[in-house]
């Protein structure tokens, strides 16, 4: 009889998992009880979320997913048990690569548009874990300095959908080795979910004869520390009001904590020094901020790492990175990354995200000029055109249409490439336009696409349409440009003038820079090529033309072999 009661309920199983569809509620509302104990890896939840059903259809089923280290305790609906059926589902949306996901059977069916509450209650161990990341075959050591989310005694950190998910969600499975999946399964979520409400009430107790760690998370809260017998209760409030583009995450350690103006750090204490010079590098990178962005409207916090090589990881004005051996430049570098993130807020990603690797770019600028910028820069370009390849290779060229940076979830696009953009719109409209347009940016007016077209339009008195419609608009690519001809005239009082005709074989068009190199210095001029098309310029030579190099490096391209170009004599020499 036994056997046959789980056959029952595997049978029922099998057909709401053919029909259900994962994605068809969204979660509007967190209220979760988070309780961490560092000595056993554990972490247990209680709490309510409310789920609203998005779909078009009636649904009389549920999926919600944890990660599989955790087990599913209690389901309910207004304290009442329900029905549900757990099991393990593939997805790298969590570091274990698979999740537990408890299909639940509703009492009724949810409407389009209906809600429904659920109490929910699960628990279990959170070690650190690097199973997704070793079956696509990454090396375990660098697997480990990537996933370095866990529960220890010494260090607690976890990240949430897309790293661990400790918080229920529900989503299609996402596979690494499949491309971009993981980004887009869990920007879907995000774009979903961004006007969530999250409230958690963090807490851990430990004994009063030990030195109390400092309990974090990434939300707006309070912290608190109560003594009740001979124990010692830790519990920091976290709300996010909205969720956004916010990744919610933990962090327990025994920190120190240096204050500043502009930036709290919390620091184990022997990396003192790096503290110290990480609230240097924020000071020293607050004026370029300003000058682009606007004061900032909040406090940034940078969180040490335990692992000295750990990958950094940031969530809006929070930073979480290794503080032991970097050197200044790369302090620099997030330091005004998170200050651009505190001065300036977009909900598209990727003006959020681009302005503030911009703002990166800006600052190697100011300290080391133009080409510290552009090579900065470079070091993204393999990874946009890399980017760009799998997207022409998986995509028809309408459907490639549909892609862009408005609606793109690929971060080599929405962080590196819309960063390129913003230089390529500075050197076409200059600083000042620039600044204004972003100073007369409101995050609550962005409603429609050309939103921000327009705020700089109204700077330049400029049509940039077709700039915005080759690279934020629509995805087309990249552009390639060459030098088709170059002909050299000497003219009759000395030097010569050499016209330059640039084609561009590639499907996005830019204003390129055009440089001509003489025996005795050279001249730059710009030139709009649009899309598989050519343009001429001229340049006065007052020294000998040698050579033409199109593209300084400050815009990406498919093909950087054909940018230089060996200038011919002028006609009447030898």
């Amino acid at each position: 009889m036994k056997l046959l009661r789980v056959l029952c309920v595997l049978c029922g199983l099998i057909v709401p998992c053919a029909a259900l569809d994962r994605e068809a509620f969204t979660f509007t509302n967190y209220d979760l009880n988070v309780r961490v104990e560092p000595e056993q890896q554990r972490l247990g939840v209680r709490g309510k979320i409310t789920l609203r059903n998005d779909s078009t259809t009636p649904q009389k089923n549920v999926a919600l997913q944890i990660s599989s280290s955790l087990d599913w305790r209690s389901i309910q609906i207004g304290g009442t048990a329900v029905d549900f059926v757990t099991h393990e589902y593939t997805s790298d949306i969590d570091h274990t690569g698979s999740l537990s996901e408890a299909i639940v059977t509703l009492p009724r069916e949810v409407p389009p548009k209906g809600t429904i509450d659920l109490d929910v209650g699960y628990e279990g161990v959170i070690p650190l874990d690097v199973t997704r990341l070793r079956r696509i075959g990454v090396a375990e050591e660098k697997a480990r300095h990537t996933d370095w989310d866990q529960i220890s005694k010494s260090f607690t950190a976890l990240r949430g959908i897309g790293y661990v998910v400790w918080y229920p969600v529900a989503t299609e499975s996402a596979d690494l080795s499949e491309g971009n999946s993981v980004f887009e399964t869990v920007g879907r979520w995000k774009a979903r979910e961004a006007q969530a409400e999250m409230k958690i009430n963090l807490s851990n107790s430990r004994s009063t004869s030990d030195d109390p760690p400092i309990l974090l998370c990434n939300g707006k809260g309070n912290r608190l520390i109560q003594t009740v017998s001979m124990a010692q209760v830790l519990m920091t409030d976290c709300s996010f009001s909205p969720l956004g583009e916010m990744v919610p995450a933990i962090v327990m350690a025994q920190y120190s904590a240096l204050n500043r103006p502009l930036i709290t750090i919390d620091y184990v204490a022997q990396h003192k020094s790096g503290a110290e010079s990480y609230a240097l590098a924020a000071e020293l990178t607050a004026p370029v901020v300003t000058e682009w962005f606007g004061t900032p409207r909040q406090k940034v916090e940078t969180i040490e790492l335990a692992d000295p090589e750990a990958v950094p990881f940031e969530s809006d004005a929070m930073l979480l990175t290794p503080l032991g051996n970097a050197n200044s430049t790369v302090y620099e570098l997030n330091a005004v990354h998170q200050l651009t993130h505190a001065a300036f807020f977009s909900p598209r990603p990727w003006i959020y995200e681009g302005l503030a690797h911009f703002a990166q770019a800006l600052e190697r600028e100011q300290q080391d000029g133009r080409r510290a910028a552009l090579d900065f820069m470079g070091r993204h370009r393999t990874a946009i055109a890399g980017a760009e390849k799998v997207l022409a290779a998986s995509h028809t060229q309408n459907e490639a249409a549909d892609e862009s940076l408005i609606n793109t979830n690929t971060e080599e696009f929405y962080r590196s490439k819309a960063m390129y953009v913003w230089w390529m719109l500075r050197d076409m409209v200059g600083d000042a336009a620039l600044k204004k347009a972003l100073a007369s940016y409101h995050a609550d007016q962005d409603k429609e696409t050309s939103y921000l077209q327009h705020l700089i339009e109204a700077q330049t008195h400029r049509d940039l349409q077709w700039f915005f419609d080759d690279w934020v608009y629509r995805d087309r690519g990249l552009p390639d440009f060459r030098v088709g001809s170059a002909y050299s005239r000497a003219k009759v009082d000395g030097g010569s003038i050499v016209t330059i005709t640039i084609e561009n074989l590639g499907d996005a068009g830019a204003e390129v820079p055009v440089t001509l190199r003489m025996e005795r210095g050279e001249v730059t001029k710009r030139l709009e090529v649009h899309a598989k098309s050519k343009a001429a310029v001229r340049i006065e030579a007052s020294s000998t033309p040698l050579e033409i190099v199109v593209n300084d490096g400050s815009m990406p391209e498919s093909d950087l072999s054909n940018n230089n170009f060996k200038v011919p004599p002028p006609d009447g020499t030898k």
